[in-house]
């Protein structure tokens, strides 16, 4: 069995990549790393993990085969260049790299030293997702020429209580709307989700935002995606759809229309439907991020060498640079109030 370790102890890694690490047949949890004394000590006991480090050096030196960055995205880079001067297959979380020089660097470094390098799209191994991909490459409603997808939530809300009982800005969120908002957060998803679902690159986009909270980034942005193959794709994604509400609800769809029907996932179900020309059809799925076939198919790539349905390195630069410079443009193009 192979042996791997863990660079980054926060939240995602918490409740996602740790469980499915210690519970995986294909990998042994041999060792995290994480500067925070606090959250090291409580992830090595929660999940029961020999090896816990806060230095880089020891923690490469621990007998690891490979590693599952889930730091920080501003870390990632470091992250990567220790890792491949100890030689070691990585698995990445997204956003892959904070801008495009890092990425291409993180893609060179690894390619020169034989290591793979993928990006952590948990979204591609969720059920539906996976049965989705499976209808399209089917043909089952013919040639896909519309997609729409959805994902307007609160991010957690705005406020939480901090040590004191005050209310403040809620820091998860915060941090998110400062590293770059919802497209370059959680909008790769659903960029990446296109293109491995078309198998067709992006080679137009615009973008619109809406800013409900004065960051930088927009709170709510809207993405047209054009692809080659001439299809078009629809993004909406939000951090204040019921930001403040003392009831959230969120909305989570995907819509793939072709020449032949329709596809369509809506969060809240427990199903894929089809409407075909000769066929209606209800498919069941289990919803939910799926970390643990992430980590099956990492496993499989690190013996193998193939890949499977994980997003490389490059699939993970495509989604950014769309996400940020689209991003980009919709800032460009704000239209603020004329004060009165």
């Amino acid at each position: 069995m192979k042996r791997i370790g863990l660079m980054g102890c926060g939240t995602v890694a918490g409740y996602g990549h740790l469980p499915a690490l210690r519970d995986c047949p294909d990998w042994e949890l041999a060792a995290i790393f994480e500067p925070d004394a606090g959250r090291l000590a409580a992830a090595k006991k929660k999940f029961n993990v020999p090896n816990a480090f806060q230095e880089v050096e020891p923690f490469f030196e621990s007998g690891i085969d490979a590693i599952a960055i889930t730091s920080p995205a501003p870390c990632h880079i470091q992250n990567v260049r220790d890792a491949v001067r100890y030689g070691k297959h990585i698995l990445c979380e997204k956003p892959l790299a904070m801008n495009e020089a890092e990425a291409e660097e993180m893609i060179a470094l690894t390619r020169d030293a034989g290591l793979m390098l993928f990006t952590g799209f948990t979204y591609r191994f969720g059920d539906e997702a996976l049965k989705v991909k499976d209808l399209v490459d089917q043909g089952v409603i013919g040639d896909i020429l519309s997609l729409r997808l959805i994902y307007i939530w609160n991010c957690h809300g705005r406020y939480e209580i901090d040590e004191n009982g005050n209310r403040i800005e809620q820091r998860r969120r915060e941090g998110r709307m400062l590293e770059g908002g919802p497209l370059v957060d959680c909008g790769v998803h659903q960029i990446d989700l296109a293109r491995w679902w078309l198998g067709s690159e992006i080679v137009r986009f615009q973008s619109a935002g809406a800013w409900v909270q004065d960051y930088e980034a927009p709170d709510h942005v809207y993405l047209h995606l054009d692809h080659e193959n001439g299809a078009h794709t629809m993004v909406e994604l939000s951090y204040t759809y019921c930001h403040t509400s003392k009831d959230p609800v969120h909305l989570y769809s995907y819509d793939l229309i072709g020449t032949d029907g329709v596809i369509r996932y809506d969060g809240a179900d427990d199903f894929v439907s089809v409407r075909a020309i000769d066929q209606t059809l209800t498919i069941p799925v289990n919803k939910g991020k799926n970390f643990p076939a992430l980590y099956q198919a990492f496993a499989r790539a690190v013996e193998t060498g193939k890949r499977g349905n994980l997003a490389t390195a490059t699939d993970g630069l495509i989604a950014t640079r769309i996400a940020r410079t689209a991003t980009d443009q919709a800032i460009a193009a704000r239209v603020r109030p004329i004060a009165r």
